[in-house]
């Protein structure tokens, strides 16, 4: 059907009124007839005969994340936005109920500390959970099946206030995590006939910025070369949109290279569409008020030309309101066509096919999922196991875990009764949350608790009541760090330091003499300098946002029922650094007004490097399947014919035994890292090209660790973006402190493996 070319909007619902949960009726309502509900056609087709239905002004008024439907179709209002960082989260789609059924689920940690536990199948287990429950929530009308995560922007600069919400800057980490944690949502790879609930991975691309210095997210251009844009910013996106493929993406706030994201074909078709094949059943959104961003503070365009410049490019949603208030007028001066609009619906309404949206509940397993699916003991055993496995021993000297003959603790700082705080950004409300004064008293200590000093604060009346229960202990854990008054959406940190009164705090109560463990809550590193530099601090341990167990999970590793094995996801850099390079500066690659970023391109010495954690036990280590002493190049590359991608075409897989010496039972991660002066200079520091996570090995016990390596861990990227795997000498080392090391040499000559796309926009 097609109407006047000049219409005008037929107002949405307004957004308070639209719940977003019904399903159609396909047995006799108005759609009955409509190949839509026809079960045996692929989802293109049926999304595309519902979208043939729409008049002009119905297309329009679904084109926003609080959708109205079309009533005279029978079909529902629908709210695309529902969130589920780590847990099903307040946000416009979800609705807890204020008690009983439905009034919480599972709070599991933040990424940035599930991270820190370089445990695939952990992350995978966390998504399908996830995605269990948010499945459950739609079934009762209290989420939709659409959920805005996973957020996988690199984390390179420690001063962005979201870096929390990201597993966290590696880009081989990442990809690996954001692949695990999309199967485990969607309940599978690419599953048939149905999604368990729909991802989007965000925020595409180059965004790490919030407010920084007077420059904003909304108006911000990162400027980045086609090599970091294809070697750092866009490795997690490639394995989310091409690999494990998702059902939807975002774009972000900012512009990339003077064009914003939600308005750049290049991003949007060449790379997302076309290069990692996003497929036409599947659909962008814009970041919230993004679009109306590329108007104002982008100044790109007038208003009814950003919209159409958005649709165009290929966001097909707008988070927002801007595409129902201009799109009309775009219409009516032939900015856009009515075959834009049916596009981008029919992308949207081939992921609700995909889900199940149109098809009868009874062949739906799904569909089944009600309360006994949320909270389940398997949930709560991994929320606490992904706490556990996650937080990092930054330093020891033997105090943990504590003695035996340690029964009176004082438990002091702004996060020893932490509840909420521990969940960080992005929450819903949590089945119960464990605070470090729980914990400690579940391990059976006798806790005096003493609150101190506040995160930041200028009162130092709480010191007295602090160093007074210290020396009544016999061992005194300070609790501290930064929380969301510091770090967060909208919220960038000026400095990387601890907040004065904290360590004024620390400081009083290593004088007193008495065992003294740090324990450090936080998503971006603080300089710890001067508490690994002082004796008097006798351990420092890193604990994150460890979610609902996070209390036990802490004091469990304290007390030496479980032993930490979580390597940091990020570097710590020492404080200087923030006056090195302006958050601004997109550039990896050290130059002459940069160090570098990222412990890949760092040039000077972290405080804690990228991958460290310390044990309560010490191991051995063996190559059980070492590399060869040499490969050609052109054997890989035939060799790796038979793969989906050439980059992800296996070079090998190496095996090690990691065998316990010690006297406690613990796991060890493996990092493997890769350096050499292979390709063109500047060369990088090393790279992290495998990991795996073994468990529970016992003392005196030997787990053997499975390294597979493809070609596109070893490869580089060139000035234009494409992969290539050059010869030269390599060498691998494992972990942090090259425990175990090996060199080999890819002989021939150089092999492209992928063909970025050029930008052959201008700004």
């Amino acid at each position: 059907m097609r109407l006047s070319k000049h219409v005008a909007l037929v107002s949405a619902l307004a957004a308070g009124s639209v719940s977003g949960h019904g399903f159609p009726d396909c047995d006799g309502g108005p759609l009955a007839n409509n190949a839509v509900c026809d079960t045996a056609l692929d989802p293109i087709t049926r999304a595309t005969s519902l979208v043939k239905l729409f008049t002009v002004p119905e297309l329009i008024n679904n084109t926003v994340n609080t959708s109205p439907g079309v009533p005279r179709l029978g079909l529902p209002a629908y709210q695309w936005w529902s969130e589920a960082l780590h847990g099903v989260a307040n946000s416009p789609g979800v609705n807890f109920s204020t008690s009983g059924e439905f009034s919480y689920a599972t709070s599991f940690p933040q990424p940035i500390i599930m991270g820190a536990a370089f445990d695939d199948e952990l992350i995978k287990s966390v998504g399908s959970i996830v995605g269990m429950e948010g499945r459950a929530f739609n079934n009762y009308g209290r989420a939709g099946l659409d959920f805005w995560t996973p957020n996988i922007n690199p984390f390179k600069d420690p001063r962005w206030g979201r870096g929390q919400e990201t597993p966290g800057e590696d880009p081989y980490h990442l990809s690996q995590y954001v692949y695990n944690l999309v199967v485990g949502l969607q309940g599978g790879l690419d599953p048939e006939p149905y999604y368990q609930v729909v991802s989007t991975c965000k925020h595409f691309a180059g965004y790490d910025l919030e407010d920084w210095n007077g420059t904003t997210r909304y108006g911000f251009n990162a400027v980045i070369t086609s090599q970091d844009l294809a070697e750092y910013y866009l490795p997690s996106f490639q394995s989310c949109y091409r690999d494990a493929k998702v059902g939807a993406a975002m774009c972000s706030y900012n512009a990339v290279n003077g064009v914003p994201s939600c308005a750049d074909t290049y991003l949007l078709q060449d790379i997302l569409r076309d290069f990692y094949g996003f497929a036409q059943d599947r659909w962008i959104t814009s970041d919230c008020d993004a679009v109306q961003n590329i108007y104002s503070p982008h100044n790109y365009a007038a208003p009814q030309q950003a919209v159409a410049d958005a649709l165009k490019a290929g966001t097909d949603l707008d988070c927002g309101t801007f595409y129902a208030e201009w799109l009309p007028t775009a219409y009516n001066e032939s900015l856009i066509t009515e075959t834009d609009l049916r596009t981008a619906l029919a992308h949207q309404y081939a992921s609700l096919v995909r889900l199940g949206y149109f098809d009868p509940e009874d062949r739906q397993p799904y569909r089944t999922y009600n309360w006994s699916n949320i909270d389940t003991s398997l949930a709560r055993q991994l929320a606490y196991q992904a706490a556990v496995e996650g937080i990092v021993l930054l330093k020891n000297d033997g105090t943990l875990p504590l003695s035996s003959s340690i029964n009176n603790i004082a438990l002091i700082g702004p996060w020893a009764n932490a509840t909420t705080q521990m969940q960080g950004n992005y929450f819903g409300v949590a089945p119960y949350l464990i605070s470090p004064v729980m914990g400690a008293v579940d391990d059976g200590y006798n806790v005096t608790y003493v609150l101190g000093t506040n995160i930041t604060s200028n009162d130092t009346s709480g010191f007295a009541a602090a160093v007074a229960a210290a020396k009544e202990a016999d061992a005194v854990i300070y609790a501290g760090g930064i929380d969301l008054t510091i770090e967060a959406e909208a919220l960038d940190r000026d400095t990387i330091t601890w907040p004065s009164n904290q360590l004024d705090l620390i400081a009083e109560l290593q004088a007193i003499g008495k065992p003294l463990v740090v324990v450090q809550f936080s998503g971006g590193q603080l300089d710890d300098s001067v508490l690994k530099d002082n004796p008097s601090v006798n351990a420092l341990v890193w604990a994150g946002y460890p979610g609902q167990s996070g209390g036990k999970a802490v004091f469990d590793i304290i007390s030496g029922k479980v032993a930490p094995a979580g390597r940091l996801p990020i570097t710590q850099y020492p404080a200087s650094y923030v006056n090195e390079i302006p958050m601004t500066d997109m550039n990896l690659r050290p130059n002459s007004t940069s160090p570098g970023r990222t412990y890949i391109w760092y040039t000077d010495m972290p405080v804690y490097e990228f991958g460290y954690g310390e044990h309560y036990t010490t191991f051995s280590y063996e190559w059980v399947e070492a590399p060869a002493n040499s490969y050609n190049i052109q054997a890989l590359v035939d060799g790796g014919k038979y793969a989906a991608y050439l980059d992800i075409a296996p070079f090998t897989t190496l095996a090690l035994n990691v065998t316990n010496t010690g006297n406690m039972t613990s796991d060890y991660v493996s990092l493997l890292f890769a350096n050499g002066t292979y390709g063109n200079a500047p060369y990088p520091n090393k790279v992290l090209v495998s990991y795996v996570r073994s468990h529970s090995i016992a003392p005196y016990t030997t787990a053997t660790a499975e390294l597979p390596i493809t070609l596109g861990n070893l490869a580089r990227a060139d000035i234009n973006g494409n992969f290539w795997l050059y010869p030269g000498t390599y060498e691998l080392a494992l972990d942090t402190s090259r425990v175990l090391t090996s060199k080999f040499e890819l002989t021939g000559s150089a092999a492209r493996l992928t063909s970025f796309p050029q930008n052959t926009m201008t700004s």
